[in-house]
């Protein structure tokens, strides 16, 4: 069994993301009817998505491509950013200087938002609920997410040290590759 973490196409850069209502761009569309082509030979049984416009976009291409359903999942929504999401770049900069996710303390929560720590521990209660289910299916899935969402998860699975504070490098529609290994080692 193989499960794709999918990162959702481009979004308008200008505003910042979070739990924004912004769809994809003309370019995050292609990359989304990029990407579903490339998973029309991969057996997919099942897709699965974060709410958000961007994230459900991607996913309804590729359901469209695969003629599946997507399962929305408002648990992997990306980090909650509270006042901030969809605010333009330039007025974030004017309201909340230096404000940004990689500068919050592990308990600093967004204005209105989520801290480090609150995303990092839905997104941690969320995938030990997901993953079992997915075990129990034993067909290869689709997860459309985010780039925070996506972080969290290989730490978990590498078992490392979650940190905000880390360097991310997903690109739009990245996509990871997560197999199930022997039934006895009850692993990815």
């Amino acid at each position: 069994m193989i499960l794709y973490l999918v990162r959702h196409g481009k979004d308008d850069e200008t505003v910042r993301g979070g739990w924004s209502d912004q769809p994809l761009t003309a370019e995050g569309i292609c990359q989304a009817e990029a990407m579903s082509i490339t998973m029309t030979e991969r057996n997919i049984r099942h897709i699965y998505s974060s709410d958000l416009p961007r994230a459900m976009q991607t996913a309804e291409i590729l359901a469209e491509k695969l003629q599946l359903p997507v399962v929305p999942l408002n648990q992997f929504r990306e980090v909650n950013n509270g006042d901030l999401a969809g605010m333009k770049n330039e007025e974030a900069l004017v309201r909340y200087p230096g404000l940004f996710w990689n500068q919050l303390e592990w308990e600093q929560c967004y204005p209105n938002g989520e801290s480090p720590k609150q995303f990092y521990e839905r997104i941690y209660a969320m995938w030990m609920i997901f993953s079992q289910k997915l075990l129990v299916k034993k067909e290869n899935a689709v997860l459309v997410t985010h780039g925070g969402v996506i972080h969290v998860i290989r730490s978990i699975l590498e078992n490392r040290l979650y940190s905000n504070q880390t360097k991310q490098r997903n690109s739009n529609h990245f996509t990871a590759l997560l197999s199930y290994t022997a039934p006895g080692q009850q692993r990815w």
